[in-house]
């Protein structure tokens, strides 16, 4: 085959990620904001959150959101897939866990994941690297849910405890999210990408699609796009895929109106768009008397399913997942004390401050989001890209259901800190730009009239088109969903490959 990537962002270089100067936070909050909004660069397109308490972030480049993400790697539990079935939630997948199992595991292999086999909340399975080690503050966590009687583990990362396939191992240079210089943290163009590549792959930088066209068959035909110049060009194509998350495909979907669509593309059943699922983040953070190593580190090195499964006397159906985030940098660490007035001004500030300062945990919570039909992406009819295309609208509220998770898991929280010594407890209900997780807004299934893509991810409305990023997802778990989607796009991929002979049928 001959194919060609259409990248609307372009390289990235790990010697201009923030951790390789003293400036890395400030430039969290700048060119490196998780926010396209902020960030403001050249290869991002603006978005319309207003009506959403949680904020779009993602990131436009070679290696996409997984530069800057921070290597947090969970699978999806068999249960996820079936919350219809279980619990009479949302809509069943199509497919299984064991579907996805071979794939998880290939792609743990590609991306190097390191963990600890045997994590009673998951079925077997062997991460190729040993885990993070937990340092003074992930054991002294660990310890204080031994008190309680809850799960945890070693969280599953995809950041390097070993020399792995010529990436070095972490030296703890600081926190994952604006990338790692190091290398360490698997980003796609650093394990994918080159092998791609050297496999005869076109990969075509600073390329923005602005539709998909369609012929009198009804099967699309390429993509009109603006290159690197601002020129516009058509790529034909006798396959087209998708991955731009699940707000970036459904904007494409629905700006690729034809006669034949005027809808949207592969819009039938009216659900491109619909069913955004953002998983809703709270977080409770809190101060030990002693020093801690947090900041020093990557964020993540444990986790808690003890509250995943559905159990309806905590009043709500599924659950969510506790990932215990280490400590803070001391210059965010100084903004956020000195916001909660834990740290006043004038005579002892600077005492307060260093009797606090690296000594945080936090208690990050991802709540299941359920599918629902109001939450949606949209057009926006005034906001456009640099290039006249319009720009994205988000329609998003938080569900009863996960409310009532938040109420009991940030409950939770505050139970766990406090086994841990913990004081100065505070809470964020909602982390507002925590719109990392974009899902479900071109959902799978088997029923055309209730979904977008078929079982193996080709649209029902147009043969020759396939859609392989979060969008698709049918229910969005209670966990980070980069390994699913990783996983999914290479079951994609085979499914296609063993399908050759008859792809169209």
């Amino acid at each position: 085959m001959r194919i060609v990537c259409l990248e609307q962002g372009g390289w990235v270089k790990s010697s201009e990620f923030p951790t390789t100067g003293r400036d890395f936070e400030q430039r969290k909050f700048t060119d490196y904001s998780t926010s396209p909004n902020v960030r403001k660069s050249p290869a991002d397109y603006p978005i319309n959150d207003e009506n959403s308490p949680i904020k779009i972030v993602n990131f436009n480049g070679v290696g996409g959101a997984t530069v800057m993400y921070t290597a947090h790697f969970p699978r999806l539990h068999p249960s996820d897939f079936r919350t219809r079935s279980l619990d009479g939630v949302g809509e069943d997948w199509p497919i299984d866990y064991q579907t996805l199992e071979p794939y998880y595991a290939l792609n743990d292999r590609m991306m190097g994941v390191s963990g600890l086999a045997g994590d009673p909340a998951y079925p077997a399975h062997q991460p190729p690297m040993p885990p993070l080690p937990l340092g003074r503050s992930g054991q002294q966590i660990a310890k204080a849910i031994n008190k309680l009687g809850w799960h945890w583990w070693p969280s599953e990362t995809t950041i390097a405890t070993a020399p792995y396939e010529g990436r070095a191992p972490c030296i703890n240079l600081g926190q994952c999210t604006p990338g790692c210089a190091q290398g360490a943290k698997a980003s796609t163009d650093i394990t994918y990408w080159p092998q791609a590549i050297r496999a005869g792959v076109e990969l075509r930088t600073h390329c923005r699609v602005r539709e998909i066209t369609v012929g009198p068959d009804g099967m699309a035909t390429g993509a009109i796009y603006y290159d690197a110049q601002g020129k516009e060009q058509f790529q034909p194509a006798e396959v087209v895929i998708l991955a731009c998350n699940g707000v970036g495909t459904a904007r494409l979907l629905l700006n690729s109106r034809s006669t034949r669509f005027p809808d949207g593309l592969a819009n039938s059943s009216g659900l491109v768009g619909k069913n955004l699922m953002l998983h809703p983040f709270a977080a409770v953070t809190g101060y030990v008397n002693e020093p801690m190593d947090g900041h020093t580190g990557p964020t993540m090195c444990l986790w808690s399913q003890e509250f995943y499964e559905t159990d309806h006397r905590r009043g709500f159906v599924r659950g969510f997942n506790f990932q215990f985030n280490r400590g803070l940098g001391v210059g965010t660490e100084a903004v956020e004390t000195v916001a909660h007035s834990f740290v006043p001004w004038g005579d002892g500030h600077h005492d307060a401050f260093r009797s606090l300062v690296g000594r945080s945990f936090r208690i990050a919570i991802c709540a299941e989001d359920l599918p629902e039909e109001h939450n949606r992406v949209t057009l926006d009819p005034v906001l456009k890209d640099d290039h006249g295309i319009p720009a994205p609208r988000i329609d998003y509220r938080i569900g009863d259901n996960t409310n009532r998770m938040l109420d009991f898991a940030i409950a939770r929280g505050r139970e766990i800190l406090a086994a841990a010594g913990a004081h100065h407890l505070t809470e964020i209900r909602t982390v507002t730009n925590g719109g990392w997780h974009l899902l479900g807004t071109a959902r799978m299934g088997t029923d055309p009239s209730r979904s977008v893509v078929n079982e193996w991810g080709r649209s029902h409305d147009v043969r020759n088109l396939f859609i392989v990023d979060g969008s698709i997802f049918v229910t969005s778990g209670g966990v980070n969903p980069t390994s699913t989607i990783q996983a999914l796009a290479l079951y994609i991929a085979d499914q296609m490959k063993q399908r050759l002979a008859t792809l169209f049928d």
